[in-house]
């Protein structure tokens, strides 16, 4: 079991950057795949990047590529994203999802593929 708490979230004028922290509880953070989705109004839950738990593999959703970085620091039970250049289509509310039992190559990108979910953090950027 892990818990999953996001962070950094707000209101940010188109361009601007923000950067969106995810701490997890529990002493195996460092065998989980780790993800970013976002989900705004009326709209599926959809990946933005994702991590394997060795930190060495990523994968972005073409929409954010050259903007978005995950990263994670796994001596600190926490995952990163690095959010630049955004726009009024990057309002959602952004979620942090765990998934465990993964091979050190895995980088779920699908929602179904992860096991624990945070609370959210919302993301607004005005035009």
């Amino acid at each position: 079991q892990v818990q999953l708490v996001e962070s950094g979230g707000g209101l940010v004028q188109t361009g601007g950057s923000l950067r969106l922290s995810c701490a997890a509880s529990g002493r195996t953070f460092s065998s989980y795949a780790m993800g970013w989705f976002r989900q705004a109004p009326g709209q599926a839950r959809e990946i933005r990047a994702a991590i394997n738990w060795r930190g060495d593999i990523t994968y972005y959703a073409d929409s954010v590529k050259r903007r978005f970085t995950i990263s994670r620091d796994n001596a600190k039970n926490t995952v990163y994203l690095q959010m630049n250049s955004l726009t009024p289509e990057d309002t959602a509310v952004y979620y942090c999802a765990a998934k465990s039992g993964v091979s050190a190559l895995a980088v779920p990108t699908t929602r179904g593929g992860y096991d624990y979910w945070g609370q959210g953090t919302q993301v607004t950027v005005s035009s």
